[in-house]
């Protein structure tokens, strides 16, 4: 964990690079102490189907959800979450000051006992991760 899962308008297609979003959300989460990297996992969903504000076509959106083992604290979260939404904020900066988006962010805790993992990542990884 964490699990990092950018829903973003269809509308901005073309306008933002979201593999390099996802890059920048992932570099920012990779310095944070309280994500382990090899748990880190960084996703981008195109949702077609929406509706903003007053409905017009022009308002965009960018949310991401993110999703960690529960166990730390609130101190720790919210600090973690402050980061990450700024990674965010500063990757968007340029597009927002001539489009309409908005843009959210939200932090669950996952229950451990509710969510078994298995996977081979950390054997893979190398030193210098």
């Amino acid at each position: 964990m964490p699990h990092f899962h950018i829903e973003y308008s269809g509308n901005l297609e073309g306008v933002v690079d979201m593999g390099a979003l996802c890059e920048a959300i992932r570099a920012a989460a990779a310095q944070i102490e309280t994500f382990p990297m090899a748990g880190i996992r960084v996703r981008a969903t195109r949702v077609d189907h929406y509706a903003i504000a007053d409905g017009n076509a022009k308002h965009g959106f960018v949310d991401l959800s993110v999703r960690l083992r529960e166990g730390r604290a609130p101190e720790v979260k919210q600090d973690a979450i402050a980061q990450i939404f700024e990674a965010m904020k500063d990757f968007l900066v340029p597009v927002m000051a001539t489009r309409s988006i908005a843009l959210s962010a939200e932090m669950r805790d996952i229950d451990a006992a509710l969510s078994p993992k298995c996977g081979t990542i950390r054997d893979h990884l190398t030193a210098a991760d």
